[in-house]
């Protein structure tokens, strides 16, 4: 059997048993044992399987990622994201569509504490869509907003997949989380400026506008005090990591200490809030380490397969260059990214193109900007669209599902916007690292 049709052949039995809702990391360890023992033998899998946890806990990038889970779970639990939607509302009140354009403000920060698409949905689909609801904007746009806003976890650092994706590109992780910060921020601006758009033509969509009274009586100063904890968590992280005083793990260890800081001296912090943290990042970092040791066996079996060689034999053949590339990886992320959710895609995709990438001399920190941004599609892109089921759990029965996929289909269209003009001008995502280097 070539290596297409035995690479073929794993990666099917992965998308079936995906498709039957067994955990990602029992998949990817699976295929990947039954992929490599097929290549070598059954002693030989069994040693790398044996072998792969242990690389990877002494991996000491790998240890950021707890300690930005904690930083966002102690952030979380102790109230210092509480505040952001309130503030963002005093501060967009005379914009179109305010309420809106204050929850993908307010997603953007909150994602940039917890790292998390999945977290930033649920929590901000709590506070602001009933708020929206009640105010009487349409279903769709409510909704919509907090699915799309809530994948700016994925692009805005600390960012988990921005972690994974250096440790298996082996590229520097601060250069990808400096790199993700503009087309993050470039992201929101874009669904904002649809939403102003939006609703500039048809008002209605954003039900009843503040009013003069209610305007104020708002203190903008009172609610941005209420939140300068975590813009100053926030900067205490990027500002390390941009001027070199620190590396991603140490800035990780850094926002921890100081979000348990900051809510000590708010006077929020609990022992309940405390151990709640601490129990909530085991389990989340227990689970990620399970599919990265998957992962890290999946690449094993594709470098073992030679089916990186063919393709780049195959590229060769059609004259295929960079662009090529890129265009194959829509393709792909678009489609499976309906049916498997972004860590798995990521990690099942990732042995096939990074060789790929390396070969044709693609910037590594671009192309996975590019690919993050792909997954940040598939979080809310229909049937699957994970970032859109959290909304629907969290909601019950107020908001009906095609209603939530029907209003995040603008959102989809000003991602593909994005994802072009980042594409077109690579200079956009490498400006920021190139400058702090």
């Amino acid at each position: 059997m070539n290596s297409l049709a035995s690479v073929g052949l794993i990666f099917l039995a992965a998308i079936v048993l995906i498709a039957i809702r067994l955990p990602i990391g029992l998949v990817l360890v699976t295929v990947a044992f039954f992929g490599v023992m097929f290549e070598t033998s059954f002693h030989a899998a069994l040693g790398l399987l044996a072998q792969q946890p242990y690389e990877l806990a002494t991996n000491w990038e790998f240890s950021a990622a707890p300690m930005f889970l904690f930083m966002g779970y102690i952030a979380a639990r102790t109230g210092l994201t509480s505040g952001l939607f309130d503030a963002a509302r005093v501060l967009f009140a005379r914009v179109p569509g305010s309420l809106a354009v204050s929850s993908v403000v307010a997603s953007g920060l909150f994602a940039a504490a917890s790292g998390s698409s999945v977290a930033t949905s649920a929590a901000m689909s709590k506070i602001a869509v009933p708020e929206m609801l009640k105010r009487g904007y349409d279903q769709g746009l409510a909704c919509g907003t907090i699915g799309a806003s809530g994948t700016l976890g994925s692009l805005i650092p600390p960012s988990l997949v921005l972690i994974f994706f250096g440790i298996y590109a082996n590229v520097s992780i601060g250069q990808l989380f400096l790199a993700g910060f503009v087309p993050g921020v470039l992201s929101a601006a874009i669904y904002i400026a649809m939403i102003v758009i939006r609703v500039w033509l048809k008002p209605d969509l954003a039900g009843q506008p503040v009013s003069a009274e209610e305007y104020r009586g708002q203190s903008l100063a009172r609610a941005l005090w209420a939140v300068l904890p975590l813009p100053v968590l926030i900067l205490l992280v990027m500002g390390t990591i941009a001027t070199g005083i620190a590396t991603p793990t140490e800035s990780g260890a850094l926002g921890a200490a100081g979000a348990v800081l900051l809510s000590l001296l708010n006077r929020r912090l609990s022992l309940k809030a405390l151990r709640q943290a601490l129990r909530e990042t085991a389990i989340a970092f227990s689970s990620i380490f399970f599919i990265m040791v998957g992962g890290q066996l999946l690449v094993r079996f594709v470098a073992l397969s030679g089916i990186s060689r063919d393709l780049l034999g195959f590229f060769e053949a059609i004259q295929g260059g960079p662009l090529t590339l890129i265009l194959l990886a829509v393709i792909v992320y678009l489609i499976l990214g309906m049916f498997i959710d972004s860590i798995g895609l990521m990690l099942l995709t990732i042995p096939i193109f990074l060789p790929l990438a390396n070969a044709l001399d693609i910037n590594l920190i671009w192309f996975g900007i590019i690919i993050v941004k792909l997954l940040e599609i598939g979080l809310v892109t229909p049937p699957v669209g994970l970032n859109i089921y959290v909304i629907k759990s969290t909601l019950g029965k107020l908001v009906d599902l095609p209603t939530i996929f029907r209003g995040v289909t603008w959102f989809i269209a000003m991602d593909v916007l994005t994802l072009a003009i980042l594409v077109a001008f690579p200079a956009i995502t490498l400006w920021l690292p190139t400058l702090m280097r």
